[in-house]
């Protein structure tokens, strides 16, 4: 693996930190997971795709930039050196669309790329349901073929649509044959929110941010247009759609190198508090953000060389759920009772639990490791 930049790569790398430093909101924006930060984060997408930002690895013809997914990673890595606002598009351009690159028709690249990349259309999940959460598989939500309609009506709910309560559009699984396999006879749809029959209920979360969404179905119409990956596909299309969860497209090693960088500061601030235990725990968040920059940058190499990540998508996602925890928990302790205020390592680590739960539960993740990676038995 070679780990020298190109002249090329370090001229990316310069005016995209040249752009950063001259356009990243002076102040914090409010949390992205409310009504009124979500908007503000509008703005800052709306902002990014004017100069070819917000999707730098997509086509230029989608409002990209034709960038290799080397300098994707630079991006990412000046992104958060620059602390600049959270992604409320991460669901569209992040997990959506490298599946619309991979199965979709050229008709819905060209009608869906370019609106998600503006920012205009605004893509929640549609995985859980409430007897469904990891297993992915056990979804009841249905859709019943209309031949005369030319289409499908879909019935039943999906829950934990992360900021579902603002988005524009849901993307999910539905099972099109009652009958077939429990991997089997499921289709993946696209879905807009403003369909007829569709009701999207926001609920507010435990530290009171408003972004969730139960999204219910009642005989929902959606042409046959709304399809991805062919009928009776869905669980392929839906696992590249959860290789990018729990890979690096989520989670690019830019985010824990930069809370590493900083807990190392917090550290220095904190120096009454930094026992000789908490100091070697900073230092192994440190090493461990550094370890997981050098697996992604082995994975792109696999990636780029045709060898797909597959199932080692899930020692990505183990590892930096399991990291994002460790850097929040070490942080926490140094604050000591400070750590009761709400701030911003208060939030993070809260968040942080949520990441071996999302993205397909770290237990799950671990079976998936050991069956298809080391071929462990299943029992």
């Amino acid at each position: 693996m070679d780990l020298t930049w190109s002249a090329q790569d370090e001229q990316f790398r310069a005016e995209a930190r040249d752009w950063l430093v001259a356009n990243v909101p002076r102040q914090p924006l409010p949390s992205g997971d409310t009504a009124a930060g979500f908007a503000a984060h509008l703005e800052w997408e709306r902002a990014l795709h004017a100069d070819r930002w917000s999707v730098v690895s997509w086509p230029r013809e989608y409002g990209g930039r034709d960038a290799s997914i080397w300098q994707w990673l630079i991006f990412e890595e000046e992104y958060y050196r620059a602390g600049a606002p959270q992604r409320v598009t991460q669901n569209g351009i992040f997990l959506l669309a490298p599946t619309i690159f991979e199965f979709g028709t050229k008709e819905q690249r060209d009608e869906l790329l370019p609106r998600m990349a503006a920012a205009r259309d605004l893509w929640a999940q549609g995985w859980s349901e409430p007897n469904a959460g990891s297993d992915l598989a056990g979804i009841r939500s249905r859709a019943v073929r209309d031949e005369q309609a030319g289409g499908w009506r879909l019935s039943g709910q999906k829950t934990w649509s992360t900021r579902g309560a603002f988005c524009t559009h849901l993307f999910g699984l539905f099972r099109t044959d009652p009958q077939a396999q429990r991997h089997r006879g499921l289709t993946y749809f696209l879905v807009p929110l403003d369909t007829p029959g569709v009701t999207v209920r926001g609920f507010d979360r435990l530290d009171g941010d408003e972004g969730f969404a139960d999204v219910f179905f009642e005989d929902a119409f959606v042409p046959d247009s709304a399809v991805l990956g062919g009928v009776d596909q869905g669980w392929s299309v839906a696992m590249s759609t959860t290789g990018s969860e729990r890979g690096l497209t989520l989670r690019s090693p830019g985010r824990f190198r930069k809370a590493a960088d900083a807990l190392v500061a917090l550290a220095g601030e904190r120096a009454e508090a930094a026992t000789d235990l908490l100091r070697d725990r900073v230092a192994r968040s440190w090493m461990q953000a550094h370890a997981y920059q050098q697996f992604t940058l082995a994975q792109v190499t696999d990636i780029v060389e045709g060898r797909p990540a597959g199932a080692r998508s899930s020692l990505n996602k183990v590892f930096w759920s399991e990291l994002d925890i460790a850097l929040h928990e070490t942080a926490l302790e140094l604050l000591g009772p400070d750590a009761l205020v709400d701030g911003p390592w208060t939030r993070g680590y809260q968040f942080s639990l949520s990441g071996p739960i999302y993205a397909g539960t770290n237990e799950i993740q671990r079976n998936i490791i050991a069956e298809r990676l080391l071929g462990l038995p299943r029992r």
